[in-house]
């Protein structure tokens, strides 16, 4: 079996997504940004080979929208009251189905480096959880060989201290833990202008929809 990459993705709704962005953004612009950032993540997935790709997805009649935005990708719908139980769930399945390694990101890296999850699942091979720390305390990347419904059931998650607390309790456990270099999610109007920074310099190719999106929003 390949190992498998998931993303965890809600389909954009005005007035209910990227809020944090609202103000200066309007509920409709964030909507759109964030599909921006969606297809670009999903551009990333498909930069890592020999894997699985799967979007974990909400609300549960949004299977259609996902099918249409990747009908290369597999669709699994998001279960549980809150993200850790949503998160446990799927990293289960993935590895219940007979994934070796499973690794999860969130859908708002839109120019994360493949080669950071590409080394997640090299990572797997003598640690048994990986994390990406994320620049707001959390992390944009967890990787698993088997479940550990703790480590996610038992943090408090959208904290500042997500990733603190998820180190610890791996310690507590005695799971070997390696990280990665940090990156960041794109959740503030200070995230979206490194974002715009960063775009400035780099290929072409990264994040293009993206890309687009702030350029054709800039001249408006």
């Amino acid at each position: 079996m390949d190992n498998a990459l998931l993303v965890v993705a809600k389909q954009p709704t005005p007035g209910q997504t990227k809020t944090r962005l609202c103000p200066p953004l309007d509920g409709e612009t964030a909507a759109a940004l964030y599909t921006c950032l969606l297809r670009d993540t999903l551009d990333v997935m498909r930069q890592v080979p020999a894997v699985r790709r799967v979007i974990g997805y909400l609300p549960a009649e949004a299977a259609s929208y996902f099918h249409a935005l990747a009908p290369d990708m597999a669709l699994s719908p998001q279960r549980g009251a809150c993200l850790g139980e949503r998160l446990d769930a799927l990293l289960r399945g993935a590895l219940a189905d007979g994934a070796p390694k499973v690794v999860v990101i969130s859908s708002d890296n839109p120019n994360l480096p493949a080669a950071y999850v590409a080394q997640a699942f090299a990572l797997l091979d003598t640690h048994e959880a990986v994390l990406g720390p994320c620049a707001d305390g959390g992390y944009y990347l967890l990787g698993l060989r088997q479940p550990q419904p703790r480590l996610l059931r038992e943090v408090t998650m959208s904290t500042p201290h997500v990733l603190r607390d998820t180190l610890a309790l791996a310690a507590e456990l005695g799971l070997s833990t390696a990280l990665l270099p940090p990156w960041y999610d794109i959740d503030t109007v200070a995230d979206l202008d490194r974002l715009r920074a960063e775009l400035e310099v780099a290929p072409a190719v990264v994040a293009f929809h993206t890309r687009v999106f702030l350029r054709s929003l800039a001249q408006r």
